[in-house]
């Protein structure tokens, strides 16, 4: 059988990367009820995973190998690290013992993910960056729960009675926004071109990346949480603009 190395093996080892290290906190997250080292640890491969995913379009555009191929297998490998993977740690730290119900709410971020990626490769006409996306992005859902978990949840931050509503809350909107056709800004790409199209977005970003290196992390879950509310402030905010613009085009027709 023969084989043929291709520049887009380059792109595909990162994208592969993302796998193995979902793969790795999911392992990790299993063992989150007797070892809590092992949550954190899991939430690093998580990073990791999301590390590789940023990496491996970046790789694609420097070695101009980007495929539908590359496509495809980022979306099957983002299912398992930034899907199945924040619902097992969900399952572990908090909805194991919660019965089915607790069942189907750890696996709404999966099952949303896999909508959510679904969607978004049926309807992909061109392989060119976008600057926005129609849902949350999966690694920013991901990465949401996480941080909530290990920040948050796991070390008990809330008093006993605002735990059910808080991670029921997290779990609930997260999936919902990536479901959702509201509008996410994409990450801004690190050159010139990105910030001479969209200098405010790239300056936030940036200081929030700041921000949350300085905090330890801590200021991961309400800067994400902040990402996503106000995603859904500004399509409402749109929703009624345009409304009042139909409405007023009307008001002039009748007239």
């Amino acid at each position: 059988m023969a084989f043929r190395v291709t520049r887009s093996i380059v792109p595909n080892l990162f994208t592969l990367g993302n796998l193995f290290s979902g793969f790795l906190a999911i392992i990790n997250f299993a063992h989150g009820l007797s070892d809590d080292r092992a949550i954190t640890i899991g939430a690093l491969y998580i990073l990791a995973a999301a590390i590789f995913d940023m990496l491996d379009g970046i790789m694609a555009r420097l070695v101009r190998s980007a495929s539908e191929l590359g496509v495809e297998l980022d979306s099957l490998c983002d299912l398992v690290s930034f899907g199945v993977a924040p619902s097992v740690l969900l399952y572990v730290v908090y909805y194991h013992d919660t019965g089915p119900a607790g069942m189907l709410l750890a696996a709404l971020p999966a099952m949303a993910g896999a909508y959510r990626l679904a969607r978004f490769n049926v309807q992909l006409v061109s392989l060119d960056d976008k600057h926005y996306f129609r849902g949350l992005p999966i690694p920013a859902g991901a990465l949401t729960i996480v941080s909530f978990v290990v920040f948050y949840l796991q070390p008990k931050t809330f008093p006993p009675q605002w735990m059910s509503i808080a991670t029921n809350f997290v779990t609930v909107v997260t999936a919902l926004a990536m479901v959702s056709t509201i509008r996410y800004d994409n990450v801004p790409r690190p050159n010139r071109r990105a910030f001479a199209q969209r200098p405010v977005f790239t300056v936030l970003f940036v200081l929030a990346i700041g921000a949350v290196i300085a905090s330890k992390g801590t200021l991961a879950f309400p800067l994400l949480l902040l990402y996503i509310i106000s995603g859904a402030v500004r399509h409402g905010l749109q929703q009624l603009a345009m409304r009042s613009d139909e409405h007023h085009d009307y008001d002039d027709f009748d007239n």
